[in-house]
């Protein structure tokens, strides 16, 4: 059906449309307009220039080819086939099976990978990873919105483009976030439009689901394009100093495993020059190949800050590097492997020496001068740390205090203290990893305290 290609676009979501939307629905069959290859257009409720100047607000390349391309809620496929245009391997989901994106599909001769699946089923297993994501009038529409963003996150390796409706009148970034909630039809008279974030919010909230930087594309009165990237940006200011990272930890547990299945964050201790001030606007940790915003950052001494960040979605499983640079400088000399949805293997300890961690004697405790034991062990898998290594004296388990790193063929240091009441005199002494068998018993003699 040919229309006049010179109609207004349409707005994207303004508060009072959608019974006009609706109507011109209706009436055309059609969401997307399209352009066809011997320039006849095919109307559609938003036309072809008003779909291609909002595809334009993204740093989307012309040249696409070698790139893996989402597209989201694909509805009619405009953005789809403008992208298998461009040269991109494609594949489009939406939650229903639309006849008009197949009538468009046979109609172009396309190739685009088109799916029915929930944006709550996206993940690396089900779709696999792409440079780009369009995630284009889909947000208002969701429940969960960010349990969708996370998703979105995961599968996206270079630019997720993100466009939503937003609260018209609300657009000052540095506002304070606020979303809306719709329990029923009151926006636009639609049961299926349930949330409506100020732009401050819907900022936070991609920078909250994994996204490194999170820049604003186009603003519109009812609407707002973010441009969201996985990665720090690739220049590196020389201007910027260079932090010492002391540690990164499992900011729950202690340890260096993480899983992929929970929302799960890291701490870093970090130590810079004590005129250097720190905060979450300039601190950018990263694990692996992905930049992530952190969530705190905490002065603990003069040159010392505790710094607080989510493990990036969409990591594959595997050890990865986690480091932290200053406003662009150089990234920290050192690195931390953390282990990433990794196997425990079955492992038997070894104990090849226990001491007092006070006294440092062999084989004996002074209660009289503390409660923690140092020992040395053998036949530790790598990812065995604080959270997985548990020591036993008598039966009783003790706490763990440290984890050395290493792997199975080191030696390597555990210090645990012992549970509160130890009595003095001979005890028996075992290690163990996970679920594994106990190590073997090594005696420790339990001096009375004074």
């Amino acid at each position: 059906m040919a229309a006049d290609s010179t109609r207004q676009s349409c707005p994207r979501h303004p508060t009072g449309y959608g019974p006009q939307w609706n109507a011109l629905l209706a009436e055309t069959g059609w969401w997307h307009s399209f352009e066809m290859p011997d320039g006849t257009v095919i109307r559609g409720v938003c036309e072809v220039q008003g779909l291609k100047d909002r595809l334009a607000q993204f740093p989307i390349p012309e040249d696409l080819r070698g790139k893996r391309v989402l597209d989201v809620g694909a509805w009619d496929g405009w953005f789809s086939f403008e992208l298998e245009r461009r040269g991109a391997e494609v594949t489009a989901i939406d939650n229903w099976d639309n006849p008009r994106f197949h009538q468009m599909h046979a109609m172009l001769g396309s190739k685009v990978d088109y799916r029915v699946m929930d944006v709550y089923d996206v993940s690396p297993e089900t779709v696999g990873r792409f440079d780009i994501v369009l995630f284009m009038g889909v947000l208002y529409h969701l429940k969960h919105p960010m349990l969708a963003l996370e998703n979105i996150c995961s599968v996206t390796t270079e630019l997720a483009a993100i466009d939503s409706y937003v609260l018209p009148g609300d657009l000052d970034a540095q506002a304070k976030p606020v979303l809306e909630f719709y329990e029923s039809d009151e926006f636009e008279g639609n049961v299926d439009n349930w949330v409506a974030p100020n732009l401050a919010c819907l900022m936070a909230m991609c920078r909250t689901a994994g996204f490194a930087r999170v820049e604003p594309a186009q603003i519109l009165a009812y609407g707002a394009g973010l441009s969201c990237f996985r990665q720090w940006p690739a220049e590196v200011s020389a201007k910027s100093p260079v932090p010492e990272l002391l540690g990164v930890i499992h900011n729950r547990n202690g340890g260096i495993n993480f899983t992929t299945k929970r929302d799960q964050y890291l701490t870093a201790y970090v130590k810079a020059l004590p005129a250097t001030e720190l905060n979450r606007t300039n601190v950018e940790p990263s694990v692996g190949p992905y930049g992530v915003y952190p969530v705190c950052v905490k002065r603990l001494s003069e040159d010392t800050w505790m710094v607080n960040f989510m493990l990036p979605p969409g990591l594959a499983p595997g050890w990865h590097e986690a480091r932290i640079r200053i406003h662009n400088g150089p990234p920290s000399r050192e690195s931390f492997r953390i282990a990433v949805a990794v196997p425990l293997p079955d492992a038997i300890p070894v104990i090849e020496a226990v001491r007092d961690a006070a006294t440092w004697k062999i084989g004996e405790l002074d209660l009289s001068k503390g409660d923690a034991l140092a020992i040395w062990a053998s036949g530790l898998p790598e990812n065995a740390d604080m959270a997985n290594v548990r020591a036993f004296l008598n039966g009783q388990p003790c706490t763990t205090l440290f984890a050395g790193a290493g792997d199975e063929h080191s030696s390597r240091q555990v210090n645990v203290r012992v549970p509160s009441g130890t009595a003095e005199g001979p005890a028996d002494l075992t290690l163990r990893v996970g679920a594994s068998p106990h190590s073997g018993v090594v005696g420790v003699r339990l001096l009375e305290k004074m």
